[in-house]
């Protein structure tokens, strides 16, 4: 039998979940985004978080359970040993708890916030794979749906990745088959401890609002400053995008994706075609713009929209690869709800990000940009990657 819902209790605007994962080098800088959640929830009591954290604390590493909610820490609860928070399971049960917290405080929206080290389509011991993490949010979805199915129809409307380099194609695709309507995140580098968790405030306050919503978290990461100096400090990133992943908008980018591909494939048989498509490939230059960056293996992961729109602009293509850009190009574009850069990130020597609009995607040139720190990372590990025929691809170009 299930219990009675009351029709007059109160209903908050958003439950926002944090799943940090503070068992590294950022443990301390990180945790700032647990004490924004506190001044937003006191701020407007239409949001409430639910926060699974593994941190050191002050002496020992621990995994810690609770909410926040009105300017107040409820319910903590400690876990020993300390959950793995690359766990694909421990991630499923985390947006489970969040939903059924949703359910309880009647929240008209459920957001994720994954905290940690980012890796865009990489995955590594400790990072979970792209596609995992989306799989972790529907199973989450799912098991939340069986154990209150008078509450079946929630889902997790949007996740903040509070990450580097997770504003992908890839990531896009896999979290919006996971039923996932946005994605807020950036193509490139971030300064921990990053996204401010006070995005809560415009996601409540723009609730129906999809347009105003992405305008507002985009202008709220921008104009944070942290390390205050005598520039008035450092934002937490040099380019943040809200993707819209509607399932429409998804199928449209993966079939112009596959689409192009399929028509570069056959075109790089000419020699002098390959010859330009890799000429202007690498005048995009890719993520990880900051010259200690070069040793990094995010060096082919280039603006999506950019490289497109480039491919269509050069007259040296046969047309119907230049018109297969055209359309990829649109169809990505069409995703991004709101997006700013910064022209030069002092942080990063100066580096440009003027082209850096939308999320990227991985397209190597030479043979030592593809997955160049595999087995350890790999970049193509996942289902986009092969829906796309980008390994064809790869071969053909690289």
């Amino acid at each position: 039998m299930l219990a009675p819902v009351s029709l007059d209790r109160k209903s908050r605007a958003l439950e926002f979940g944090i799943y940090r994962d503070g068992d590294n080098n950022l443990d301390e800088i990180q945790s700032l985004v647990l004490d924004q959640a506190l001044r937003a929830s006191a701020e407007s009591s239409a949001i409430e978080f639910s926060v699974e954290d593994t941190t050191a604390g002050s002496d020992r590493i621990a995994t810690w359970d609770y909410t926040i909610a009105d300017g107040a820490k409820r319910g903590a609860q400690s876990a020993q040993p300390p959950r793995t928070m690359s766990s694909r399971a421990n991630l499923a049960r985390f947006v489970a708890r969040t939903l059924d917290n949703a359910e309880r405080s009647n929240a008209r929206e459920t957001w994720i916030d994954l905290v940690d080290h980012g890796a865009g389509d990489g995955a590594a011991r400790g990072i979970m794979r792209l596609d995992d993490m989306a799989g972790a949010i529907a199973d989450g979805v799912a098991l939340h749906a069986e154990h209150h199915p008078e509450d079946a129809n929630r889902r997790v409307d949007g996740v903040v990745a509070n990450e580097c380099l997770m504003a992908t194609l890839g990531f896009a695709s896999a979290l919006s088959h996971a039923g996932v309507r946005y994605l807020a995140a950036s193509p490139e580098t971030m300064l921990a401890p990053g996204v401010p968790t006070s995005v809560a405030l415009d996601i409540a306050a723009h609730e129906g609002e999809p347009a105003s919503m992405a305008g507002a978290v985009v202008d709220r990461v921008m104009e944070t400053r942290y390390f205050p100096n005598a520039d008035g400090g450092w934002n937490p990133a040099a380019a943040f995008d809200v993707l819209d992943l509607a399932p429409q908008k998804i199928a449209a980018v993966e079939s112009r994706v596959r689409d192009l591909n399929a028509t570069i494939t056959a075109a790089a048989h000419d020699r002098s075609v390959r010859a330009a498509l890799r000429e202007d490939a690498k005048a995009i230059d890719g993520m990880v713009r900051f010259p200690q960056g070069k040793r990094l293996p995010w060096r082919a992961d280039r603006p999506a929209i950019e490289l497109y729109r480039t491919f269509a602009e050069d007259g040296r293509l046969p047309q119907v690869v230049r018109e297969a850009s055209q359309a990829a190009a649109g169809a990505v574009a069409a995703t991004v709800l709101a997006h700013s850069e910064v022209d030069d990130f002092a942080p990063f020597d100066g580096a440009s990000y003027g082209d850096a609009v939308g999320p990227t995607v991985h397209f190597p040139v030479t043979r030592a940009q593809i997955d160049p720190w595999a087995p350890m990372v790999s970049e193509t590990d996942n289902a986009f990657y092969r829906e796309v025929g980008a390994a064809d691809l790869v071969r053909a170009i690289a």
